[in-house]
């Protein structure tokens, strides 16, 4: 029996696609109970046990698992006027359009950002990793770059720390800073512990302001680099990426050259990584295979 073998073997059909690359467990969860899964020509079901010798199918296209199980995280620098999603009914560019292909399997965005959104993407091939990442028990926040057309007196900068409730949920920033500007341009740094759909705008716009331009610049203790430019991707050197295994209580081996589906070339030069608080008294023991009643997939639109 090879190493994949023993990896494979028995495990749940959710975790296996997941560490294919195919995306959250939630996501299969839900691709399976909608009858979008296949094991040996016959619809799977929930929890349902594989090995490498069982033909999986997701749409009617096969999954070759032993091909991919590289953990590999990328970092993209979205661009404006990008969607997020894999395909756009109105043919507009999607932030997988330039991406590395991968045989069998397909990169999983850790989030979203809208449209008008710019800023820093991590992109992995290891479902689980993607889940523990945007999982809200996980706890790890988001910041952003923000331009408004006002500078804020401090009574409003301690009304949007301490919140608002807006659609019936309730919106604040952890943080917020002020870091330059003049005239009707002025430039914050706000952090998200979420990342709810569109809770930067609509918290400037509770203190009578325009967002003018937003854009992500760390998640987590992850930055964007300043020689990843917009439009651009790269991705994490193996240092990096163990950091973040170990810090999110996952396991990580490195893969070797030949199955990585990542240039040499493309690989970062330099450590992305910040010093960042650890993470194990927050993590919950069962967050890799339950999670919380809230699924992960509704903090995927994050903070636009």
């Amino acid at each position: 029996m090879t190493d994949a073998d023993a990896t494979v073997s028995g495990e749940k059909l959710q975790k296996v696609l997941a560490a294919s690359g195919m995306g959250s467990r939630r996501q299969i969860e839900t691709w399976i109970s909608a009858g979008r899964v296949k094991v040996n020509g016959e619809p799977a079901h929930l929890g349902q046990r594989v090995t490498l010798k069982d033909r999986i199918e997701v749409d009617g296209q096969r999954v070759r698992v032993a091909d991919n199980r590289t953990q590999e995280i990328l970092i993209y620098n979205k661009p404006g006027g990008v969607v997020c999603s894999r395909r756009d009914p109105e043919g507009r560019p999607t932030i997988f359009d330039n991406l590395p292909e991968r045989k069998g399997g397909r990169w999983v965005s850790v989030g979203r950002l809208d449209i008008q959104t710019s800023g820093l993407l991590l992109l992995t091939s290891d479902g689980q990793l993607a889940n523990r990442l945007m999982h809200p028990s996980t706890g790890l926040d988001r910041e952003y770059a923000v331009r408004v057309n006002v500078k804020l007196e401090e009574e409003a900068l301690d009304a949007l720390r301490e919140g608002f409730e807006i659609d019936g949920e309730w919106m604040n920033f952890s943080d917020i800073r002020f870091y330059n500007g003049s005239e009707n341009n002025f430039w914050y740094h706000v952090v998200l512990l979420e990342g709810k759909n569109r809770e930067v705008r609509k918290l400037f716009a509770a203190v009578g302001c325009v967002v003018s331009r937003l854009k992500r610049v760390r998640y987590g203790p992850v930055v964007i680099p300043s020689w990843l430019r917009s439009g651009q991707w790269a991705s994490l050197t193996v240092a990096d990426t163990r950091q973040i295994y170990r810090m999110l209580q996952l396991k990580y081996s490195p893969p070797r050259h030949k199955k990585s589906h990542v240039p040499r070339n493309r690989i970062a030069k330099t450590s992305c990584l910040i010093p960042y608080p650890k993470l194990s008294s927050r993590l919950s023991p069962e967050l890799s295979t339950r999670g919380s009643k809230r699924s992960a997939a509704d903090t995927t639109r994050t903070g636009s």
